[in-house]
């Protein structure tokens, strides 16, 4: 497994134990509607997924950009879909979103040739 993606899913894990472990209702509450939020429904889990990876790169948000592009890979989303998904948040976002669109491509990268 590539280090940059071990790197993030060990950061992540760990982060998200110690945030929980501090039994905060609220805190708990917020991460079990993400965890629903993208769960199916009227709307499969991949459009789901391909929505949170746009508002993910308006908000640019770097981390969120990397989780939803991991469930993207995992949804099996093509990379042309993938570019598809890049071009919508770039029109929404505007070009303030290209830098992250450039670590996004990289970090597909990656998880593409993990396999």
């Amino acid at each position: 497994m590539d280090d940059q993606i071990k790197e993030f899913r060990e950061f992540r894990s760990k982060m998200n134990e110690r945030i929980l472990s501090q039994d905060n209702l609220v805190i708990k509450r917020l991460f079990n509607l993400d965890t629903n939020t993208y769960k199916e429904g009227a709307l499969p889990t991949k459009t789901k997924e391909m929505l949170g990876l746009v508002a993910s790169m308006v908000l640019r948000c770097d981390d969120c950009i990397k989780y939803h592009l991991e469930k993207c890979y995992e949804q099996k989303i093509t990379t042309e879909e993938m570019m598809e998904i890049f071009s919508v948040a770039n029109i929404v976002g505007g070009t303030i979103v290209i830098p992250h669109t450039r670590r996004a491509m990289e970090y597909w990268d990656i998880l593409n040739d993990e396999k």
